[in-house]
């Protein structure tokens, strides 16, 4: 007979793992599909050092690691393959991978958000190495450099704001005439004595071997180029949720970010969310572990009120 797991959770970075965690913890039967990339987006960071409990920093992929080895520790089975279909037409729910199918009393979509990039030709290489989408994640690391922020939304004028209090100086570049900011993030950028403002550009390029020394900007109405000395670039020009596959399915908002409709669960009675996947405003490991933590609990409960047993030793 077919195992038909407690939960599947889909997506492996924080929210997913935590909530593989707790989920494992109370003997719930459990699946992680982690995707081709494990992870998630802390495979792309260097140092993580405002995470409680890693005192001197820790390399993302080996805080991901950790978090890894400790779902399994609780007995959470991992699968690293994305998941393509879900159908919710019976139940259980079938999620359907490249190799199998799976099926689940209930489902936690941790499938996150990724950073939306320039395309640049050395931006990908320069990852972790001055090359950010994170101020309030890796601002501490410019303490005293000249940084360059890319975006003219309330997003981009915040990190620049916020990457004052540890960088020398702040260049904010936006390709277009006037910023689509609010007026009052605007006028905090405009009267900050570190910020300077290059509007009708573009960066062309990031330059640097080991790490950044600079960018190459281009003017969009002359095509002029020139080239800027600085130490980080900090691309704010957005993030996009990973929601395509559960577009038509689960409710969302206009960005295409999860709404759920009680606590974690979504308009899906059994359908769960959690991390970044439901957050455009924080976007930090800890809170979107703390959303883990949160769908978990609220899958247990959602199990027991359905009279659904779900342990490990008793597959149904």
């Amino acid at each position: 007979m077919a195992k038909v797991y407690g939960t599947i959770i889909i997506g492996s970075g924080p929210s997913g793992y935590t909530a593989a965690i707790y989920a494992a913890r109370s003997n719930m039967s459990v699946l992680v599909l982690q995707g081709y990339q494990t992870g998630g987006q802390l495979m792309q960071t260097s140092e993580v050092e405002n995470y409680p409990g890693f005192e001197d920093g820790v390399m993302g992929p080996e805080m991901m690691e950790k978090f890894e080895k400790q779902a399994q520790r609780f007995g959470a089975e991992l699968v690293p393959e994305d998941a393509i279909k879900i159908d919710t037409s019976a139940k259980p729910f079938t999620v359907t991978t490249d190799s199998a199918e799976y099926q689940g009393h209930t489902i936690i979509i941790a499938t996150g958000a990724s950073a939306q990039w320039l395309g640049l030709p050395n931006e990908q290489r320069l990852q972790g190495r001055g090359v950010s989408a994170c101020a309030t994640c890796d601002g501490f690391f410019f303490r005293g450099k000249d940084v360059v922020v890319v975006g003219g939304g309330d997003t981009a004028l915040e990190e620049a704001t916020f990457l004052t209090r540890y960088a020398n100086h702040v260049t904010l570049v936006h390709r277009r005439d006037s910023f689509r900011a609010s007026k009052i993030m605007q006028d905090r950028a405009r009267n900050n004595p570190k910020i300077s403002i290059v509007l009708e550009s573009e960066v062309a390029d990031v330059l640097g071997e080991e790490e950044v020394t600079g960018v190459r900007l281009r003017n969009v109405r002359t095509g002029e180029e020139s080239t800027l000395d600085a130490h980080g670039l900090f691309i704010a020009i957005g993030h996009k949720p990973n929601t395509e596959i559960f577009k038509g399915l689960v409710q969302m908002d206009a960005q295409g970010y999860i709404d759920p409709v009680e606590y974690t669960m979504t308009n899906i009675p059994g359908i769960f969310a959690a991390g970044d996947v439901t957050d455009h405003r924080y976007r930090q490991a800890v809170t979107a572990a703390a959303d883990g933590c949160r769908a978990a609990i609220d899958v247990e409960r959602w199990l027991e009120n359905q009279g659904i047993h779900v342990g490990i030793e008793n597959w149904e």
